[in-house]
């Protein structure tokens, strides 16, 4: 289970949200999380995320991903980042929602080849640029891709799940609650009794063990700025997570509520 920013983390600089960012990395690491994702289109989360992990002193302990987001000098961007995390090098950079993917992705191969990221990926969200992700996915050697997937929005089974195991490609999955919009329609319902079977206490975590059960899915990132809605995702990264069969079950629940 990973750790989104985009909006939570976005907090300028009020010393209050800042501090209840650093609380939720404290707990997200001591928890056993790894890798938190940002981008230089999320506002002040990249800051917020540096100055969170200074305090901690763990920068060590997570597994950097960020984005290049420009048509321009990606190199300046991504050193502007590396900056604001106060970190030697990222672990992952990804071309953010393919702008200039042609021009950065070369970039960013290029800086791997040098040492100076351990790893390369894409980015998209919300279904967009799929038939661009794929191609790109055949023709080019990436680590990483990052898109949409969660019960609800399931269209990477089809094609881009099966290609990235064929690949040998990771995967992280965003929006795994769609903004929240997913979890303020299951709330509405009661938690089905076959939750317990996956030891699952809450419909967030439902929506989660659901995603990372997949097997070509490697991590999610659920964004939050609340310590005690970070424990509760944290906690779908433990316990029996469902198979083949349950996630038919679950799915099929979801779909008619």
């Amino acid at each position: 289970m990973g750790l989104g920013t985009w909006i939570t983390f976005n907090v300028g600089r009020d010393a209050a949200g800042r501090e209840q960012s650093t609380q939720v990395m404290r707990h997200f690491v001591d928890l056993g999380g790894r890798m938190i994702d940002s981008s230089p289109m999320y506002g002040s989360s990249q800051d917020v995320v540096g100055e969170g992990l200074a305090k901690l002193n763990a920068q060590a302990k997570v597994f950097s991903a960020d984005k290049v987001w420009t048509s321009g000098d990606g190199a300046a961007q991504a050193e502007t980042s590396r900056r604001l995390w106060r970190v030697p090098k990222f672990d992952l950079l990804q071309v953010h929602n393919l702008l200039a993917w042609e021009r950065q992705l070369a970039l960013l191969q290029e800086m791997k080849a040098q040492g100076r990221i351990r790893y390369v990926g894409i980015t998209t969200s919300e279904g967009r640029r799929h038939a661009d992700f794929e191609q790109i996915m055949q023709r080019h050697r990436i680590d990483f891709v990052q898109f949409t997937y969660n019960i609800v929005d399931r269209e990477v089974e089809q094609r881009l799940l099966p290609l990235a195991r064929e690949r040998r490609i990771g995967v992280i999955a965003n929006r795994p609650f769609n903004e929240g919009a997913l979890l303020r329609q299951l709330q509405r319902h009661p938690l089905p009794g076959w939750a317990r079977e996956i030891e699952c206490a809450s419909w967030a975590q439902v929506v989660l063990k659901f995603i990372v059960s997949h097997p070509d899915v490697t991590c999610a990132i659920p964004a939050t700025s609340q310590v005690a809605h970070l424990r509760e995702n944290m906690a779908a990264a433990t316990g029996r997570l469902p198979d083949e069969a349950m996630r038919r079950r679950m799915a099929e629940h979801v779909a008619r509520l």
